[in-house]
């Protein structure tokens, strides 16, 4: 099976194979391995970044693994392969930092590697967060947190994960003791329900209770099947309301919400990301392979055109810089 399914044949099928801004693009959101925490290598990754217009790239493994069950003939890559679970998987966060100590100290700038594998339901993952970066001084902050995630909440081991559980209240704390950012996957709600925002009261919780915390907002919420019909009249107040949420446009917010039936950004999104130009960033959300990775970053280029230059610069690639890359 494929291990992106339609989403890797919706990024085979484009024609861009590149970023046209100038000054390249910084990719803040990038599974190092699939979720069999398989990997093609922080090198090939390089090449693929090169040959994107990728300058820099934050980096994290996946927090949980898919089982291969003994009752299913071929092995799976992605969480929607089959119907086997999904388990929290703690050494995806070494195989990051094993890859990323094997770069040279030039390779190593290009990149910054966040440390993702705990249970975020688990009130003793802070002590496991505190021996990493204890381990390795190289993290940049923590993300991606799979909290509330369309068929991965239904298919993972465990308790149901969302982000003012207070398995993540010490987390946050961590974060802003350390000055680091967090990136959540946090759906805005579940699947099918799109006439009302069943779970950001949750983010808003948080956001109140941890206004000191630098948050990125994953896929702004959406998932698949999971939307809203008025989306940016719900992203303009939160917003204006929480200064540390800033907007992930990966994955399928932006095909399937940003951009129209022409493939061209909808009018109203351009207006909200120029009113908050310092709060918006993107990424290829790749996982472990980089066959499409050109194809997956140049499909941006249609957003970066449609903005004015100083904001497609601020999108592009300065506001991730400033989260991520200034400790």
């Amino acid at each position: 099976m494929s291990y992106s399914l339609e989403f890797h044949k919706r990024m085979e099928a484009l024609q861009v194979s590149k970023s046209t801004v100038p000054g390249g693009v910084l990719d803040m959101h990038l599974h190092m391995v699939d979720f069999i925490q398989n990997t093609e290598g922080l090198h090939t990754l390089l090449g693929a970044m090169d040959e994107a217009n990728v300058t820099r790239a934050v980096i994290f493994g996946l927090p949980v693994t898919k089982k291969w069950a003994y009752y299913e003939p071929e092995k799976p890559h992605y969480y929607l392969d089959n119907n086997t679970p999904c388990y929290y998987f703690a050494s995806t966060d070494e195989i990051v930092a094993t890859h990323y100590l094997d770069l040279s100290k030039e390779e190593r700038i290009r990149f910054a590697p966040t440390l993702c594998g705990f249970n975020p339901t688990d009130l003793c993952s802070i002590d496991y967060i505190k021996r990493m970066f204890e381990k390795y001084d190289f993290w940049a902050g923590i993300g991606e947190v799979l909290l509330r995630h369309d068929d991965l909440t239904n298919l993972t081991i465990g308790e149901v994960a969302r982000v003012n559980h207070p398995g993540l209240y010490d987390v946050l704390t961590f974060c802003e003791e350390k000055n680091v950012p967090i990136n959540i996957h946090q759906n805005c709600t579940s699947v099918w329900h799109n006439d009302e925002y069943e779970y950001l009261h949750e983010l808003r919780e948080i956001l109140d209770k941890f206004p000191k915390v630098t948050v990125l907002w994953a896929h702004c919420g959406v998932s698949r099947r999971v939307t809203h019909k008025q989306y940016t009249d719900m992203l303009h107040p939160m917003l204006s309301t929480y200064k540390n949420l800033y907007v992930d446009l990966s994955w399928v917010v932006y095909d399937d919400v940003v951009l129209d039936a022409h493939k061209r950004p909808k009018p109203h999104w351009i207006e909200l990301i120029t009113k908050y130009p310092d709060r918006f960033m993107i990424g290829s959300d790749v996982v472990g392979h980089f066959d499409t990775y050109g194809k997956t970053i140049g499909r941006y280029n249609a957003l970066f055109e449609a903005l004015p230059e100083k904001v497609a610069a601020m999108v592009a690639r300065e506001n991730a810089s400033r989260l991520w890359f200034s400790r």
